[in-house]
């Protein structure tokens, strides 16, 4: 008997598969435990445009993921903070404060989720700093920390 699967099965499948199993365990575990439907042709049907339209989101995710990138590659982002002597910030800039100031510098929505910092940046200089957007989607995004003018 064929089957899609509603939710993950160990030792059988993940949710949205089609699966061909015996009819005694189909009828006496898996749809009365709401965990498999059977495959009739309209529900395959359905399935496959499910897929379909899944994969067409997924992949405009990337695409808008890949756009972003390449917008912020596209200059180095001057970013000015505080400092004493030496170039020492005074505190420091997280992923969270970095995705702040480029939402604001560049105008774009810029997720703290996105920005991988292995550790938080303490003193002036140029920084490579690595981005992890949705869709599988990573690069390298160049960020200069100047100290701030006083006057």
């Amino acid at each position: 008997m064929k089957v899609i699967l509603l939710k993950d099965v160990p030792n059988l499948g993940k949710a949205g598969e089609l699966k061909e199993v015996k009819d005694g365990y189909a009828r006496n575990y898996l749809i009365p435990n709401g965990l498999a439907k059977i495959a009739t042709d309209s529900e395959i049907k359905k399935l496959e445009h499910e897929k379909a339209m899944k994969a067409q989101k997924e992949e405009a995710i990337k695409r808008k993921s890949e756009e972003l990138l390449r917008t912020l590659q596209k200059s180095v982002h001057k970013i000015s903070a505080k400092a004493g002597g030496g170039g020492k910030l005074f505190g420091a800039i997280t992923g969270a404060n970095l995705a702040e100031i480029l939402s604001q510098q560049t105008g774009l929505e810029i997720d703290k989720k996105w920005i991988n910092l292995e550790k938080p940046i303490k003193e002036v200089g140029l920084y490579d700093v690595e981005f992890r957007l949705p869709g599988g989607v990573k690069g390298i995004v160049k960020v200069e920390i100047v100290a701030e003018e006083k006057g």
